[in-house]
């Protein structure tokens, strides 16, 4: 079986369009959303986009079996004002997402956005999260960690008190967080790279915080292999070894997505952080959904990287393929 942990969601274009109009009259003709059946929101689920075929085609052409499905990060814009219009579109992307999930359980399992709007309390966002967990089924929730979507206003590291409340809130539900960053207004670091910087630096800062000594069971997933973190193992152990600690132990609190589109990445992120450390994600379909002209291949097909790593178990091949995320996700996909 395998298990993509990192999906993006397939929407009706009716939610895009709904975007630019909260944007275009900032709330003045108010939060309604329009009615769609469920054969329009499936219609989109395996509609042709980004990649060579349609969402659910892709899934069964590179194997995967279930998939946790999320908002696309760089459409939240929870940088924009005034703060309602993020929670309104937040509502409607987490709103699709239940259903897309609902219609299609035995392939898609729901991870909510979080209204993040940029320089309110995060407080703010802790009545989503409830709605969706307790309400609507959902398994966990996007984290970003820059708000402000790299516009010049740093947001409190991610060892911040200023995080605790959700911290406090995520262990209570006991559903897993997966930092994975938004837009960005920075056409010097435009999305694609910020994610990889706003990731790097989240991991680190949870790993230079107390914050899993006050929070031994919360539960973290970053994206992308970590940014930059195995690439730099090294030098992160060098600064805590001057201080009498081991980066490392403190790195394995957390868990890691295997969304690196080369084997020798993968291969590095695995004997980096640990292979009970590692989920499989290839974010299927998307930025990865070109095709290799080296292999004919997409780039995002890595499943037979992790698969024929001779120096993994089959154990661990399994735990990393799909163990690891139904013990994580308290998941309980259909069998094959």
């Amino acid at each position: 079986m395998i298990i993509d942990c990192h999906g993006h969601v397939s929407a009706p274009a009716e939610l895009w369009v709904y975007k630019s109009l909260l944007l275009s009259h900032r709330g003045e003709h108010g939060k309604r959303f329009p009615d769609l059946t469920d054969e329009e929101i499936l219609a989109y689920t395996n509609k042709k986009e980004m990649a060579p075929c349609g969402h659910l085609d892709m899934l069964d052409r590179v194997g995967t079996d279930y998939q946790l499905l999320s908002p696309r990060p760089f459409q939240m814009m929870h940088s924009e004002k005034p703060e309602y219009l993020v929670h309104w579109f937040t509502e409607a992307t987490n709103d699709i997402i239940a259903r897309q999930c609902q219609l299609l359980p035995d392939r898609f399992a729901p991870i909510c956005g979080l209204p993040q709007a940029a320089g309110e309390p995060v407080e703010n966002v802790l009545p989503e999260l409830e709605r969706c967990v307790s309400r609507l089924g959902f398994k966990g929730c996007l984290l970003n960690p820059d708000p402000y979507e790299n516009s010049g206003t740093e947001p409190p590291p991610m060892g911040d008190r200023y995080w605790y409340p959700l911290y406090e809130k995520l262990c209570e539900l006991d559903v897993p967080a997966h930092i994975h960053s938004a837009g960005s207004r920075s056409r010097r670091a435009p999305y694609t790279l910020n994610f990889l910087l706003e990731e790097t630096m989240a991991a680190y800062g949870l790993v230079e915080s107390d914050v899993f000594k006050d929070f031994p069971d919360l539960k973290i997933v970053v994206s992308h292999g970590g940014g930059a973190i195995p690439f730099h193992i090294g030098r992160f152990r060098a600064s805590g070894l001057r201080r009498g600690e081991e980066f490392l132990d403190r790195l394995r609190k957390l868990y890691f997505d295997t969304v690196l589109y080369s084997e020798e990445a993968l291969q590095l992120l695995i004997k980096t952080v640990g292979h009970d450390r590692c989920l499989f994600g290839a974010e299927c379909p998307g930025v990865g959904s070109a095709v290799d002209p080296a292999t004919g291949k997409t780039l995002d097909d890595i499943a037979p990287f992790i698969t024929g790593f001779d120096w993994l178990t089959q154990e661990q091949k399994d735990g990393i393929m799909f163990g690891n995320a139904m013990a994580l996700f308290k998941l309980d996909p259909p069998k094959k």
